[in-house]
């Protein structure tokens, strides 16, 4: 894959932030996130960061132009929003040039079956008691985040599915909906 300089300083932004915001949902205000950082930054920030490199890795497979790009005010209001105990995320994404609406629609599902499988390693790591918490937390982040990028509308990426395939967009979302509910 090919990233610019500028792309990389966006990713690792949205990366910290998001992962901010997943620690303080882990352990709330009075916890401890010396503790609650480097565990989000395992699990929310390798969510976000595979999620977002999915698209990019298929796109760019397709040889569309792709960069990621953070959406500053958005960040800042899922900062804010944690502190509230909420977790709504749009911390940016990866910007595509020259994809067919076909292309379109699959480089919108890989990000949210990127977080289908790494739900799915996170649950057996943790059915193998391979670091318990880490991998449970794991879990229950990619589940959230498969489902919450499967809604179909704009600007998620469900909505891009829908348009292109409603057999793959019903698989998708039969797929993340499963894991969500375990």
């Amino acid at each position: 894959m090919k990233f610019s300089r500028y792309e990389i300083k966006e990713i690792v932004k949205a990366w910290i932030a998001v992962s901010i915001v997943f620690a303080i949902a882990l352990v709330g205000l009075s916890g401890n996130l010396i503790i609650a950082i480097p565990i989000a930054l395992i699990t929310g920030g390798i969510a976000f960061l595979f999620h977002e490199l999915a698209h990019k890795y298929v796109a760019q497979n397709y040889r569309c132009w792709a960069e990621f790009r953070a959406n500053d005010s958005a960040l800042v209001m899922g900062l804010l929003l944690s502190l509230a105990g909420v977790i709504i995320l749009a911390p940016g994404g990866v910007y595509i040039h020259g994809a067919s609406k076909n292309q379109h629609g699959k480089i919108a599902l890989a990000g949210p079956m990127m977080n289908v499988v790494l739900a799915l390693i996170f649950h057996w790591m943790a059915s193998a008691n391979i670091l318990t918490v880490i991998t449970q937390y794991g879990f229950k982040i990619n589940a959230y985040l498969a489902v919450f990028n499967m809604i179909p509308f704009g600007p998620f990426d469900g909505h891009s599915v829908w348009q292109w395939n409603k057999l793959a967009y019903f698989t998708g979302i039969a797929a993340a909906g499963a894991l969500f509910l375990l």
